[in-house]
């Protein structure tokens, strides 16, 4: 017996015996707890859902080209396979970045073979990476149905892929699983005695379970791999039992666990510190609570939302870039992914940390509805309304008076049927500006009181 064909521990009282490995064993967990039916599949739902469409598909055997895109470890790969075999055709797995012109001609041309039975999946990872070359050799054999191809990317394939691929695919954007499915998953594999985990007898702290869905970041192989570690390598307890805590998970993954329950008092404690700082202007505490929610597991597009919403709330005109850099961030966030989106969010909290502050623009909003809601709906006057001479028969008394038609595109006329103010700019930032300037139209409109009449 060769040292491959052996598992074994070091000996000791913590594992005094060797186990003989079986070619499953052999495997990684997360390819041995790979779903074989659609109802095993986590996730997904918003395709593979009862009457979505792509479940309609495969149970209906109407099989067509696929394209799958999604981050790592969502489940491409698995709901290939899954397909392949609820259909019963032939399996067939390539990569866009091993694959050469050879090769995929003889992956084709094998498939003829098998065409007068259910005929051949033929997944191919990485699709963006297909060269021209590489793509004119596929495309007859997907146009005449001898291979049914499915493809997996983590890009855009609108952007990445060639059109001639995409045009002849169905197109499906998978989402990282949540940390709910990866709890799910993790029981799962740590229950099946025959794929998974189940022989070790591994209980798993809830709070390590916790930690390991969110730091995994919706990546299933990454969370069942950490986990077979964490079983294999830690010494079962004088009843046998594997008692795997946080500590191990933390040992495991090479990370520390946050402090931070995304459902209780630390998820809003922390945001409001970081919200807080950010309008004190304090740029060095801000960066610090971002990065305590990301070590966290803090969806960075909850983080982006809410520097959107304090770029208008606590900044507003007196830097009106301010929410240009925050919807930007945002953005950057959803395109680029983490973890290089952090840099993007960190240079969003800093900006709009440093930048001069102003709630005006909200005072005024939520003055104009409470009076809104309070009953003084005020009509709107005669000159502003959009009145038509044809459709109701009569002119109107008092003719509008277009703005640019006077000096200074400037003229005076009432917008509100009583005298209210609302917006009151700061001496903040570029507020300044708009106050002077404020107080320069509403000069201009007095000293010209009674021009136009009768225009």
């Amino acid at each position: 017996m060769t040292q491959d064909d052996l598992f074994q521990f070091y000996e000791g009282d913590e594992q005094p015996h060797a186990v003989e490995k079986s070619p499953l064993e052999q495997q990684p967990l997360a390819a041995r707890m790979r779903p074989v039916s659609l109802d095993e599949v986590v996730g997904q739902e918003h395709i593979l859902g009862p009457g979505k469409l792509l479940r309609r598909i495969i149970e209906a055997d109407r099989l067509a080209n696929l394209i799958f895109y999604g981050p790592p470890g969502c489940g491409k790969t698995t709901l290939a396979e899954v397909i392949a075999h609820v259909t019963m055709r032939r399996f067939e797995r390539t990569s866009g970045v091993l694959s050469n012109v050879a090769q995929l001609r003889d992956i084709c041309e094998r498939a003829k073979l098998y065409n007068g039975a259910r005929g051949t999946v033929l997944f191919v990872d990485e699709i963006h990476r297909f060269s021209k070359s590489q793509q004119d050799v596929l495309l007859p054999y997907v146009e005449n149905g001898t291979v049914t191809l499915v493809g997996a990317t983590t890009h855009n394939p609108n952007i990445f892929v060639n059109s001639p691929l995409t045009s002849r695919s169905l197109v499906f954007e998978l989402h990282a699983l949540s940390p709910e499915a990866i709890k799910q998953l993790l029981a799962r594999a740590l229950a099946d005695e025959g794929r998974g985990l189940g022989s070790f007898h591994a209980v798993l702290d809830p709070e390590a379970a916790d930690f390991l869905a969110e730091i995994c970041d919706g990546d299933a192989r990454r969370a069942l791999t950490a986990l077979e570690v964490a079983v294999r390598s830690t010494p079962a307890s004088e009843d046998g039992t594997i008692h795997v805590t946080p500590a191990v998970m933390e040992d495991c993954v090479q990370r520390k666990m946050v402090l931070y329950d995304k459902s209780e008092d630390g998820h809003y404690d922390t945001i409001s510190a970081f919200i807080k700082s950010v309008r004190g202007s304090d740029p060095h505490a801000a960066v610090y609570w971002l990065a305590k929610m990301l070590e966290a597991g803090e969806d960075p597009r909850f983080i982006a939302r809410r520097l959107i919403i304090l770029a208008s709330e606590d900044i507003g005109n007196a830097d009106p870039r301010g929410l240009s850099v925050a919807v930007a961030a945002m953005q950057a966030v959803e395109f680029i992914g983490m973890p290089e989106g952090r840099i993007s969010l960190a240079q969003a909290t800093t900006y709009l940390a440093t930048a001069p502050k102003s709630n005006a623009a909200y005072l005024a909003v939520d003055e104009a509805l409470q009076d809104v809601r309070s009953g003084r709906v005020l009509a709107v006057p005669e000159h502003l309304k959009n009145v038509h001479v044809e459709a109701t028969g009569k002119e109107t008394a008092q003719a509008y008076k277009y703005p640019h038609d006077f000096e200074g595109h400037i003229v005076r006329q009432d917008y509100l049927p009583v005298d209210k103010t609302y917006y009151r700019p700061t001496d903040q930032g570029y507020e300044a500006t708009i106050a002077k300037r404020m107080a320069w139209f509403a000069e201009q409109a007095k000293s010209r009181e009674g021009e136009g009449e009768g225009a």
